[in-house]
């Protein structure tokens, strides 16, 4: 049997390692929307970002950041629990955290974690008005790793 030390160290693995992240939201009659967005806790894609991560390794804070105007804002503003998954099926393994998402409206926050090549996608930096940034601070996780699976009860810490 795996004790928890490990479970959480594979769940931090999966998180600093994982390319993409699946999110999943409902919409509006009710149905899972699942897509993939950056993630940022990648420590090769996102180096910048890997000492703001490092402050939550324990509590497992999921950041996105995403259009204002992209149908998932609508959603999560209606429905704020989603889920997001990270996986490596090389490996045998995946995570999925659940929670409930909120906007960052800390401008000094958005800045800290913006890259210049986003400018692709908000023309106007990081403080353009179709820019969002999101803040997951899952209550659970759940995950395999080749025949066994776990569950997390992270409790509600939003």
């Amino acid at each position: 049997m795996v004790d928890e030390k490990e479970i959480r160290a594979l769940c931090l693995d999966l998180l600093e390692t994982g390319w993409p992240a699946y999110v999943t939201t409902v919409d509006a009659k009710g149905y899972p929307q699942t897509r993939a967005m950056f993630n940022l806790r990648n420590r090769d894609r996102f180096p910048k970002l890997i000492p703001f991560f490092d402050k939550h390794r324990e509590d497992f804070t999921v950041m996105f950041t995403t259009n204002t105007s992209s149908t998932k804002i609508t959603e999560l503003k209606a429905r704020p629990p989603i889920s997001v998954y990270y996986c490596n099926p090389d490996k045998w393994r995946g995570v999925m955290f659940g929670g409930d998402i909120e906007v960052v409206d800390d401008s000094d926050e958005m800045k800290e974690f913006w890259h210049d090549d986003w400018t692709k996608y908000y023309p106007k930096g990081y403080d353009d008005p179709d820019h969002t940034m999101l803040r997951l601070v899952p209550a659970v996780a759940k995950g395999w790793a080749g025949s066994m699976t776990f569950r997390l009860e992270l409790g509600d810490k939003q």
